[in-house]
C-alpha cells in the first residue's frame, strides 16, 4: 500500500522494470528458459513483455512486423500468445521455439510408502 495515496501499489511494474534494466542481450534466452522452467504458461508473456522493454516497444514492432497495440495488448496479464506472434518475438530476439522431453518424476519406491504410511 502506497504510504501516501494509501492504495495498493502493483509491484510487479516495477520489478518487471528493474529486471528489463538489469537484462543484456545475453541474458533473455537464460531469463526465459527459466520462466518456463517454472511451468506456469501465463507467465510468459509477461516474460517476453520485459524483455521487449530492453529491446523498446517500437523496434521490436519493426523487427517484427507487428504493430506496438497488438504487441502491448497480446504481451499484458490478459495475453494469450499466438504461437505465430511468439516465433516472431522470439526470432526479434534471435531466438526460436524448441521442444524438449519434461523430466519425469521418480518412482516411488516400497521403501518410501512404507515410511509414508507408518508416519501417517
Amino acid at each position: 500500500m502506497h504510504a501516501t495515496t494509501g492504495k495498493t501499489t502493483k509491484p510487479a511494474a516495477s520489478v518487471a522494470f528493474a529486471t528489463a534494466s538489469l537484462l543484456t542481450a545475453d541474458d533473455i534466452a537464460p531469463y526465459l528458459a527459466d520462466v518456463l522452467a517454472d511451468g506456469d504458461a501465463r507467465a510468459l508473456p509477461l516474460a517476453l513483455r520485459t524483455v521487449a522493454d530492453v529491446l523498446g516497444m517500437a523496434e521490436l514492432a519493426r523487427r517484427t512486423g507487428l504493430n506496438r497495440e497488438t504487441l502491448y495488448r497480446t504481451l499484458s496479464e490478459r495475453g494469450n500468445p499466438r504461437l505465430d506472434t511468439l516465433d516472431a518475438i522470439l526470432r526479434a530476439f534471435g531466438l526460436r521455439l524448441s521442444v524438449q522431453p519434461a523430466p519425469q518424476p521418480k518412482p516411488r519406491t516400497r521403501r518410501t510408502h512404507a515410511l509414508r504410511t507408518a508416519t501417517a
